[in-house]
Parts: structure tokens; sequence; C-alpha cells
């Protein structure tokens, strides 16, 4: 289930081993994107496209909405 995080937890996670995921498009990450953040567009997004992720370690999902 989805929870929001501030910085501090988000670097304790990081700390841990979390993985930091961005959903942004390809080119706002190429424009731009936190610090060892893995690419993978929410449009984009398969299972395929899911694999590079280690399954047995936390996903911090980072999607920056202007909305």
């Amino acid at each position: 289930m989805p929870t929001a995080i501030d910085i501090e937890q988000l670097q304790r996670l990081l700390a841990q081993g979390a993985q930091l995921v961005e959903a942004l498009p390809e080119q706002e990450y190429a424009e731009g994107h936190l610090p060892g953040a893995i690419s993978l567009p929410l449009k984009q997004l398969t299972a395929e496209r899911a694999e590079v992720l280690d399954r047995d370690r936390a996903v911090v999902l980072y999607c920056w909405d202007s909305l």
C-alpha cells in the first residue's frame, strides 16, 4: 500500500537498501532526476520493465505532478 514519506524517512529507507524509482516520463527524467534513481515511466510500466527491480528490497516510488 502506498505511503507518503518525508525526506528523513527516504534517507533511512535508502540507507537500508531501498530502491528509488522515478515514474516520470523519460524526457523529464533525462532533464533531472534524484541521484541513484531508476527510471520506470508510469505509462510504459510493464512486468518486463519492472524486472530491473529486486523483489527482496523495498521500493520508493517518486512521481512529481504539477497538478
